[in-house]
């Protein structure tokens, strides 16, 4: 498994990318709001158009997220499901649990309590 880091620009979010048996790994710390919406689209949707490989998107280090974060989660789900791929939330913790609860996220992108859980699911 290699790590990627992808140091965010606005000192807000960090993105490290890994794999595991063929899944794709994305690692984020700190917060998503409007300032970093984009920066995560680019970690979780390709932009060469490119199949994105089956995703894990592990949200323990996550702190905050707002409705950017929301929008942009709905894009790359639909992104890979019109690619005939999968995307789940790992590990989503405290406040960011309760918004992606709120809103109804976990219906449409499977929420798993741990990286291992969503890796395998």
């Amino acid at each position: 498994m290699a790590d990627t880091p992808e140091p965010g620009r606005h000192g807000r979010l960090s993105v490290l990318r890994s794999a595991v048996d063929g899944v794709r790994i994305v690692a984020l710390h700190g917060e998503i709001d409007y300032a970093v919406k984009d920066e995560l689209s680019r970690a979780l949707i390709p932009t060469d158009g490119a199949t994105p490989p089956p995703t894990v998107v592990d949200l323990s280090d996550v702190t905050f997220m707002d409705s950017s974060g929301i929008n942009v989660f709905i894009d790359a789900q639909h992104a890979v499901t019109d690619a005939q791929g999968w995307l789940r939330i790992a590990a989503a913790q405290g406040p960011v649990l309760r918004v992606i609860q709120l809103i109804g996220l976990d219906a449409v992108i499977p929420c798993h309590p741990t990286l291992e859980q969503a890796r395998t699911a």
